[in-house]
């Protein structure tokens, strides 16, 4: 059997359809971009030809996953929203009230995360409306479990057994701290600059999940704004029941 690596860096065999999971890995490379790519440099990162990228690319354009922006550079479509809203839709509907509310209350970026193998991924996003320069935080962001506040508040929640491998003494120590707390924090872990307070989230049938925002600075402690997210996270695990 042939193998391939995963996003993980480890070993998995390779998909039955290298086209399909090469079509894949493109939504992957551009969620985790930030910003448009070129053709050439979504070729890079998919160690393929440009031509070969070029097929992929146009047929994922035909179905409004991905677009092309003023410049000619590649960004997810509009179709992708589309998509993304039916994943969990009942937490999402949910989570979208209160996640509005500690946006306006706090002046910053609060977003659900949910756990997806061993990576952290941004289910849904809210950004303040009257701040001058709010971080972005895009629907589709991931990064590995064991960085940032998210991860840690996802953690928190889980057996140590079900951790994924090389977990530091020092994250083992914070994860610890967080689930004493009921909350977790971070800086410049994900993104340099940037702090970011989560809280976790128990939702009955679900997987382990946060709540968290993201900004620069703040006239609140960690403990205000832990105290808010807390009380959203309680709102939204009600509204499903517990």
């Amino acid at each position: 059997m042939t193998y391939v690596k995963s996003r993980q860096g480890t070993d998995r065999p390779a998909p039955a359809s290298q086209t399909l999971s090469r079509g894949i890995r493109i939504l992957e490379v551009l969620a985790d971009a930030r910003a448009p790519l070129s053709i050439d440099e979504i070729a890079r990162r998919l160690d393929v030809h440009r031509s070969v990228a070029y097929r992929l690319l146009r047929t994922l354009e035909d179905h409004g996953l991905v677009e092309r922006d003023s410049a000619g550079l590649i960004e997810l479509g509009a179709r992708m929203a589309a998509l993304a809203a039916g994943v969990a839709h009942d937490l999402q509907a949910e989570a979208l009230p209160e996640l509005t509310a500690v946006a306006g209350d706090l002046g910053m970026t609060c977003f659900l995360a949910v756990l997806d193998h061993d990576e952290c991924v941004t289910l849904s996003s809210v950004e303040p409306r009257h701040a001058v320069n709010p971080v972005a935080q895009r629907p589709g962001t991931r990064h590995p479990v064991t960085r940032g506040a998210p991860g840690k508040a996802i953690l928190s929640l889980m057996p140590e057994a079900s951790w994924p491998t090389g977990v530091s003494p020092q994250l083992a120590a914070e994860v610890t701290d967080a689930a004493a707390r009921g909350f977790a924090t971070s800086h410049d872990e994900v993104i340099p600059s940037l702090r970011a307070v989560a809280v976790p989230l128990v939702v009955r049938g679900r997987g382990p999940a946060a709540i968290a925002v993201v900004f620069v600075a703040s006239a609140h402690t960690d403990e205000e704004i832990a105290a808010r997210l807390a009380g959203s996270s309680a709102a939204i695990r009600d509204a499903l029941g517990g």
